[in-house]
């Protein structure tokens, strides 16, 4: 890939995590409140995000591991489609221990897709342009982190403060992160 252009699925990981983490950060920064409202306090926000996290970090070896041994796609798009799967549910949720169990889905999927996700960013970039293919990615990533909130907000305001309308909502930039992640490049 050397030159100017970036292979196409460097730029087609690159939308999927920017639609991926709109999606995700639609719904995650309004947990706290979310999880006040049916009866949590920060100690259980805090064993939520701490148990989710740990297992997503656990999972990525294994997952590197088995993506140097079978095709890396399926892992990405495996991965991507469990969190997006599991996220719109959080719309039903009425216990604490039911918004545990999806941000637990939510972070398998994230430790399934992260290492053959980018192996396949490497595999697809000449290693002279690993770092632009790799800034790319990630200014993707950041890109939907900064429009997953404002679109929240705009949902917000347009709607009315329905945290359970707005779960749903995000789903729908998850579900096209899916369909293009499954796209073939």
């Amino acid at each position: 890939m050397s030159g100017r252009r970036l292979d196409r699925n460097v730029v087609a990981l690159g939308v999927v995590s920017l639609l991926n983490d709109a999606s995700s950060e639609m719904i995650f920064p309004l947990l706290p409140a979310f999880l006040t409202v049916i009866g949590a306090g920060p100690t259980i926000l805090g064993a939520i995000e701490g148990t989710a996290d740990s297992l997503s970090s656990l999972l990525r070896l294994p997952a590197g591991w088995l993506s140097d041994r079978v095709h890396r796609k399926p892992l990405v798009v495996g991965g991507y489609a469990l969190a997006n799967l599991a996220r719109p549910f959080v719309a039903a949720a009425t216990a604490p221990w039911h918004v545990l169990v999806i941000r637990l889905l939510d972070r398998v999927g994230k430790g399934l897709r992260t290492a053959p996700r980018d192996a396949l960013l490497a595999d697809s970039t000449a290693p002279e342009d690993r770092g632009r293919a790799f800034g790319f990615h990630r200014s993707m990533d950041h890109l939907g982190a900064v429009l997953g909130p404002l679109l929240a907000s705009l949902i917000f305001a347009a709607l009315g403060r329905s945290y359970r309308l707005l779960f749903l909502l995000a789903s729908v930039p998850g579900v096209v992160a899916v369909v293009a992640a499954g796209v073939p490049a």
